[in-house]
């Protein structure tokens, strides 16, 4: 059992600080992940690595080749357009659903507006956005749309830092414009119907996707 527990952190551990180092550009996207060199860089035997790379996979940031290796996940125009559907077909709903209770309590959405406005880096901005868009989710209830969105936060997130991290110039602007946007939703959740809310969500989204460079999506 402890030999069970200790592989299990040794996985966790190798799992997060790879993850970080893709999230955070220190990996760029189709970097070979060699499980011996990772192994040794961890400090941890091929075991943990492995199963921190199908951890990764499952979360969209890793994939593997035809010959078994693994390389850090290069998003293409048809992942970013899956992406934008599925969030289109999530996202209105859930805000609908959870317009009830946040008109009762959105402090946890007002937490993360007032993180965002301290926030120093592109990756704090980037993981707080997104962090905006699960509370909603979490506030629908309804555990699948939940669970679907996990499933793809983490390309989100690997296609957005990767985006900011190339036009630091229009960062501020874009952090700016998020502020805006987010606190104009927030408002909605507290006065508005839950059908406006459903709306204003929709109109958030394919705004951002009509604003964001298509063309440019690997990170």
């Amino acid at each position: 059992m402890k030999n069970t527990i200790s592989l299990a952190s040794r996985s966790d551990s190798a799992t997060s600080r790879l993850r970080a180092d893709i999230l955070g550009g220190a990996l760029d996207p189709g970097a070979l992940l060699a499980e011996t060199a990772m192994a040794e860089r961890f400090g941890v035997s091929r075991v943990p690595v492995r199963e921190a790379l199908f951890a990764l996979e499952r979360e969209g940031l890793v994939e593997f080749g035809t010959t078994g290796r693994a390389f850090v996940k290069v998003l293409t125009p048809q992942d970013f357009q899956e992406l934008h559907t599925l969030r289109l077909a999530l996202e209105p709903t859930a805000a609908r659903l959870a317009a009830p209770r946040l008109r009762k309590d959105s402090s946890a959405l007002e937490r993360n507006l007032a993180a965002m406005r301290r926030a120093k880096s592109v990756r704090q901005i980037t993981r707080l956005d997104l962090d905006f868009h699960e509370l909603i989710l979490a506030a629908s209830g309804n555990k699948r749309f939940l669970a679907m969105w996990r499933l793809m936060r983490g390309e989100l997130e690997l296609w957005l830092g990767g985006l900011h991290r190339r036009h630091q110039i229009r960062t501020e602007h874009t952090l700016n414009e998020t502020l805006e946007a987010h606190g104009a939703i927030i408002q909605c959740f507290r006065s508005q119907s839950a059908t406006s809310c459903e709306r204003l969500i929709r109109q958030h989204i394919q705004g951002w996707f009509e604003w964001l460079p298509t063309l440019e999506v690997t990170p």
